[in-house]
């Protein structure tokens, strides 16, 4: 992985064979970030997303391997506890154009994934919310 920031932004490169979340936190705690937003493309061979049963409270998970396009990837760096805390949706398409996404557990890259990170001047944290059973935004 490499990158280079511009001011408020940061246009990173992450490598074949890295794993994007872990990345996205080596880059936002190199960089003292708190608050920012996230979108990317490129190539991934494994990822694992998930969905969010609202009735039952917790997170489903489908894992994918093969040749897969990143058709959007977006999201939100902030923290929790004021901890690093990534919250990043993943849509990414196969070979016969195929789509399929939700909520990034992991994902690795088998080529190249261009990213931009967006900083935004601030902070807000994350709260454990027990009625819903995600973790919202605290204002």
């Amino acid at each position: 992985m490499d990158y280079r920031r511009f001011d408020n932004t940061i246009v990173a490169r992450i490598d074949k064979g890295e794993e994007i979340l872990e990345q996205v936190k080596i880059i936002a705690e190199k960089e003292g970030i708190k608050l920012a937003s996230v979108q990317a493309l490129g190539a991934i061979n494994h990822f694992t997303v998930g969905v969010f049963k609202t009735d039952e409270k917790k997170y489903l998970a489908n894992e994918f391997d093969g040749s897969f396009e990143i058709v959007s990837l977006t999201g939100t760096i902030n923290t929790m506890n004021g901890e690093f805390y990534c919250h990043l949706h993943l849509s990414a398409g196969n070979e016969k154009g195929e789509v399929f996404g939700g909520h990034l557990n992991s994902a690795t890259v088998s080529a190249t994934c261009e990213m931009i990170i967006q900083i935004i001047n601030g902070s807000v944290d994350r709260r454990f919310d027990e009625q819903i059973g995600l973790n919202l935004f605290e204002f």
